[in-house]
């Protein structure tokens, strides 16, 4: 705390997710096997789609840029995650937790954007089939990519700012294991009906936006699915959606629960906050790989090409 005309924390300890040693290094164990495989699955993900000429496409461009995105934000939770495990005392600096809501938020608003682009790019190649070479071409690819990655470091940004205008006079305890807008805001001392009606607004026009987008342009898919009579047609539509699908469900499942709900520190509300930001990313790679029969033939191929000797 800093004394002077009010008492200001400049540490928040955070609640984790047990006290008990023995669940401690179970948990610990658990959250690091599933951290390295959310890297290696991402990572390799970016590799295959890189390496493989067959994937160079704008779905999966897209698919890379959402990767990426996947094993940056395991980055931000996992690491923290693991050393409060193995930690007495379960402190985190007030530059350090704004920090990581800035970049938890960042995330997610990218993520949310990288979706709806995604199924954007899939309503494009499935209803407009004769248009879509023209339609995504590189450039508008890599300037929904980049407008994606902008808004969602507006979003973070913006959000930050105006809760670390809040007074946080004490108590200091979060009630999570990590720093997230809902249980930080719980602690403001001053009125927090700025940073309440930022993260609402963001809610409705990000989020809501983004849903709306993505019902849309399924709904399109569907409807032309329905007007296919071939066999191969429907398998071809089914394999390209179901598993972006799956991803958005997940996603926006937990995630849209999570901050549209009063923040209490539940049980259910931590579980919710493991959804998204730890197993989530883990999710995305396996779903892509074991769902998509593209992804599995590149990885076929870069498993059984043989290494060039050079002299």
């Amino acid at each position: 705390m800093e004394a002077g005309n009010t008492t200001r924390v400049t540490v928040f300890v955070l609640q984790g997710l047990s006290n008990n040693p023995q669940i401690q290094v179970v948990l610990f164990v658990t959250f690091l096997v599933i951290y390295l495989l959310t890297l290696t699955g991402n990572l390799l993900m970016l590799l295959v789609i890189r390496t493989d000429s067959h994937l160079h496409t704008p779905m999966y461009f897209f698919l890379s840029h959402l990767s990426f995105l996947d094993a940056f934000y395991a980055s931000i939770m996992v690491p923290k995650l693991l050393k409060n495990l193995l930690s007495n005392w379960k402190t985190i600096s007030f530059f350090e937790c704004f920090t990581q809501i800035s970049l938890v938020i960042f995330s997610g608003a990218t993520e949310a954007c990288l979706l709806s682009v995604m199924a954007y790019d899939r309503f494009q190649a499935v209803c407009r089939p004769l248009l879509y070479v023209v339609t995504m071409n590189k450039k508008v690819c890599a300037g929904l990519a980049g407008a994606s990655w902008a808004i969602g470091m507006g979003t973070g940004l913006l959000n930050t700012i105006l809760l670390a205008q809040q007074d946080f006079c004490g108590p200091n305890l979060i009630r999570s294991f990590a720093c997230e807008l809902p249980p930080v805001l719980l602690l403001a001392c001053s009125d927090p009906y700025i940073s309440i009606a930022s993260i609402l607004t963001t809610l409705v026009v990000l989020g809501l936006g983004s849903l709306v987008l993505l019902v849309g342009s399924y709904t399109c898919i569907i409807l032309t699915a329905l007007g296919i009579n071939s066999a191969t047609g429907w398998n071809k539509i089914f394999s390209t959606c179901s598993s972006h699908f799956l991803v958005v469900t997940t996603f926006y499942g937990s995630g849209i629960f999570r901050y549209m709900t009063p923040p209490s520190g539940s049980a259910l509300e931590q579980v919710l906050s493991l959804q998204y930001s730890v197993v989530t990313p883990l999710l995305n790679p396996l779903i892509y790989s074991l769902k998509n029969q593209e992804v599995k033939a590149a990885l076929r191929r870069m498993l059984t090409r043989k290494p060039r000797l050079t002299f």
